[in-house]
């Protein structure tokens, strides 16, 4: 094989994994788009999203604009663990209470509904 096909082929396959990598990246700001509008509406200049990162997390993210005008900003993760639910939030970890992890629980069943609906047309099973 010849190096500039080596070459070809390296380039095919990064370009491949690029639009891979974008696909996925726009699929997950449309779901968590979806899931920012599970509780209500988002406020004017606001911003909010829920969304599955991957199988073990969960992410609440929120922009807002306090009454001084300035703007605020909250990021929450949750980690599914074996041994429970960690919640990461402005740099804090701490275990979820049983009422959080119920309503994290409805949260995501209400997101995985939405979305699959949406989105997916109900495909998912």
């Amino acid at each position: 094989m010849t190096l500039l096909k080596l070459l070809s082929g390296l380039t095919t396959a990064t370009q491949d994994d690029t639009r891979r990598l974008e696909a996925y990246r726009n699929l997950i700001r449309r779901e968590a788009k979806i899931g920012g509008r599970l509780f209500g509406p988002v406020t004017p200049n606001g911003r909010r999203e829920f969304f599955c990162l991957d199988e073990y997390t969960w992410v609440w993210h929120e922009e807002w604009q306090d009454h001084y005008g300035q703007p605020q900003m909250r990021v929450t993760r949750y980690d599914m663990r074996p041994d429970g639910i960690l919640k990461a939030q402005n740099g804090h970890y701490q275990r979820v209470t049983a009422g959080e992890a119920s309503r994290l629980g409805k949260a995501i069943d209400l997101y995985m509904n939405r979305v699959n609906r949406e989105m997916y047309n109900g495909m998912i099973a």
